[in-house]
């Protein structure tokens, strides 16, 4: 019998982050997981969870040094699947890092009949000679530059997979700020800001004034958005009003490369700013959630939605109307982001401009798009995000069948726009 087989199972980071939002106090069960591994040091599934409770609670550092343990005994980890039969068995390919280092596909794949595997590749631990049988292979493995060898070794390794394979690798790699803007900047309804990636030395020249911020940016006038390469959900994102500003802010902050964008102010006539997460699934588009703020950076959680009903009342009347509204006003728009970035799943966070045309914030494979909102204050998301999931789950059984049609355009080539 495997270690594997020793094991209790895998609780998964989709019913761990729901105990978390619904204020459930981790620490008991972290103490749980910890006697689990002591009693039993090969006991990954107890590290993988613990890794998890630990990134919850705030403790990446010491999370990610649990998962490092957790990869070096097993690569595969299974997912409880709902109900006695899967439709469909699903293999998704992770690398290891934090809570925003891969497609979270439990999200949508809960109470699915979908099993779901995980395996974990890095440098060092290579596709194992041996894997589970499946109908569908996913690329779950987000773009960043730590991540772009283990990207590459993957589109090598997969190119005669003998399976269906969803995200492709060689796609992902091109959802950097400045490759995004580069896919779709010209598209047509699409206001998306040149984003370069400067170095520090640049910004602090641009801070000190000794070069213009045209110089880096072809439509570059202040105030510009800056925040560090790799970094995610507003993490030391700034809006920069002037040079002098740009230099207080570089003064702040260790890192060596930074993204610059022109800031666009987009808040409605009401004096509120309005954020849309949108996810297109084979090419169709479905909404995952709006955000009302009156600050140009919105995120969910700080937006105050639990504590507005005129705001979930707008959010809840947006997703009834969405067909029909925002998705078919934009809806060339889509069928055109959707051909040039050529992912079969996609997250897009954007907002509409004065004269109603979309605004892309960004666009990556791995934004977490889930039903765990209490049920009680968002009655109206589970009907919507059930939506969802039934579109993903269609995918997949599409893509096990070979019915799903190619929509790709070539990727650019190097320098070009």
């Amino acid at each position: 019998m495997s270690d594997e087989d020793n094991q209790e199972p895998l609780i998964g980071l989709a019913a761990l982050m729901r105990m978390a939002y619904s204020g459930v106090d981790l620490a008991p069960l972290g103490a749980q997981l910890i006697a689990r591994a002591e009693r039993n040091p090969a006991d990954a599934n107890a590290l993988m969870d613990l890794s998890t409770v630990l990134q919850l609670r705030g403790n990446r550092e010491t999370a990610l040094d649990v998962q490092a343990q957790a990869l070096a005994f097993q690569q595969l980890y299974r997912l409880p699947t709902a109900g006695s039969q899967s439709e469909i068995r699903l293999l998704a390919i992770m690398g290891p890092g934090d809570l925003m280092a891969n497609s979270p596909l439990e999200f949508l794949l809960e109470d699915a009949d979908v099993a779901l595997d995980l395996l974990y590749v890095a440098p060092g631990l290579p596709l194992p000679p041996s894997l589970p049988d499946h109908d569908v292979l996913f690329v779950a493995i987000a773009q960043s530059d730590k991540n772009l060898p283990l990207l590459q070794e993957i589109a090598s390794a997969i190119k005669s997979w003998p399976r269906p394979v969803l995200n492709k690798p060689d796609r992902i790699a091109w959802m950097s700020r400045d490759g995004a803007c580069a896919l779709l900047k010209s598209v047509p309804g699409v206001v998306m800001p040149v984003t370069a990636r400067i170095s520090r030395q640049v910004l602090e020249q641009i801070g000190h004034e000794a070069l213009s911020i045209t110089t880096v940016l072809e439509d570059g006038v202040f105030p510009v958005i800056v925040r560090p390469v790799d970094s995610h959900a507003g993490q030391c994102l700034e809006k920069i009003e002037h040079p002098a500003a740009l230099a207080d802010y570089l003064r702040t902050m260790p890192n060596g490369e930074f993204y610059v964008a022109r800031f666009v102010d987009y808040r409605s006539p009401d004096g509120q700013f309005r954020k849309y997460r949108i996810v297109l699934i084979d090419g169709r588009p479905f909404v995952s959630h709006m955000a009302i703020s009156d600050h140009w950076m919105i995120h969910y959680l700080n937006a105050g939605m639990a504590d507005s009903a005129e705001k979930r009342d707008e959010e809840a009347l947006f997703m009834a109307d969405f067909d029909t509204g925002f998705a078919r006003r934009h809806e060339q728009a889509f069928r055109d982001i959707n051909k040039r970035v050529g992912l079969d799943y996609l997250g897009i966070d954007c907002g509409e401009t004065a004269d109603g045309k979309l605004l892309i914030f960004e666009i990556d494979s791995c934004m977490i798009v889930h039903a765990i909102d209490p049920v009680d204050v968002f009655p109206y998301k589970q009907p919507q995000m059930q939506k969802v999931f039934s579109a993903f789950r269609e995918m997949l059984f599409n893509a096990s069948r070979n019915k799903r049609p190619s929509r790709l355009l070539p990727l650019p080539q190097a320098g070009e726009d």
